[in-house]
């Protein structure tokens, strides 16, 4: 059985040096890896990106599940890992929940992996 990481509060965007400025220190690692682990899924980079292409700024869960082909329990849950991240938040209305990525945290960790991509802005 693989080894969890431990629980951290990953919900603010990242804080740190970017990985070749200089040896990471353990904390500044486990911060980046936990926000990797949360991407590290083919349907949560797709939800992602759903996010950060739609035109509405937000999304409904049940939008997102016909986008990814998957039931909204199964797309709720990656949803769940995303917000734990601090990749997306979520606002319930009524009986729908709609999710908007935090483009902030996500070039918060373009920049600590590359600072020289895109320029440095999204």
């Amino acid at each position: 059985m693989p080894k969890s990481l431990p629980i951290v509060d990953v919900s603010a965007p990242i804080c740190c040096a970017p990985v070749s400025a200089a040896p990471m220190s353990d904390d500044a690692a486990l911060q980046v890896a936990l926000r990797l682990k949360a991407l590290a899924d083919p349907v949560r980079i797709k939800l992602v990106s759903i996010l950060l292409t739609t035109d509405a700024g937000e999304v409904c869960t049940c939008d997102l599940a016909t986008g990814v082909g998957l039931a909204e329990s199964t797309v709720s849950h990656h949803l769940g890992q995303l917000r734990k991240a601090g990749m997306v938040e979520s606002e319930r209305r009524g009986m729908n929940v709609y999710y908007r990525a935090r483009g902030e945290s996500l070039d918060a960790l373009r920049l600590v992996l590359d600072p020289n991509c895109c320029g440095g802005s999204r």
